[in-house]
């Protein structure tokens, strides 16, 4: 027997959660959209979401360290490594030693990588393209800043989390 006083999944198509809630439903929303595209990308365009977005990083700075891209895109180096690799094996990367410090990958788009830093319909960045066109520059500041703070308060706490199991200060 179900309680009056508790309400279903079921009874609504999209239950209030609250705030925070709602807020993070969003958030994984947005997250399964994201990779959902980028598995259709790969299988329409050979190349995933992320791989793309490297593609486009490096064609606008040529000769990028590798661990400069990481940091532009927030991601630790190593997440990166097996993405380089497979853009190489596709023809559309190459990786070059720095001269000035050999224990560094200088990134460059091979012919077919050019090729592929155009703008293109069907990927994410189209998308976000359109939704951009139609956002007032107020709101799409403020879900810049608001994007920034989650990222920074996760970053923290996961930054002090690894310190208390190292037995130190967060960095």
């Amino acid at each position: 027997m179900t309680r009056p006083d508790v309400r279903t999944p079921e009874a609504e198509p999209d239950p209030a959660l609250g705030e925070v809630l709602d807020f993070m439903r969003g958030i994984w929303a947005l997250d399964h959209a994201v990779q959902r595209t980028s598995k259709r990308m790969e299988r329409e365009l050979g190349i995933t979401g992320l791989q793309r977005l490297v593609i486009r990083v490096v064609g606008r700075f040529p000769s990028i360290p590798a661990g400069r891209l990481a940091e532009l895109l927030h991601v630790h180096p190593s997440t990166l490594t097996g993405v380089f690799r497979r853009l190489e094996r596709k023809g559309a990367l190459r990786r070059s030693p720095d001269p000035r410090d050999k224990r560094r990958a200088l990134l460059g788009l091979t012919r077919k990588g050019r090729a592929l830093d155009v703008e293109r319909e069907g990927t994410i960045e189209a998308a976000i393209q359109q939704v951009l066109r139609r956002t007032d520059p107020q709101t799409l500041e403020a879900a810049r800043s608001l994007l920034r703070k989650i990222t920074q308060m996760l970053d923290e706490r996961n930054c002090a989390t690894r310190a208390a199991r190292r037995g130190g200060k967060p960095r």
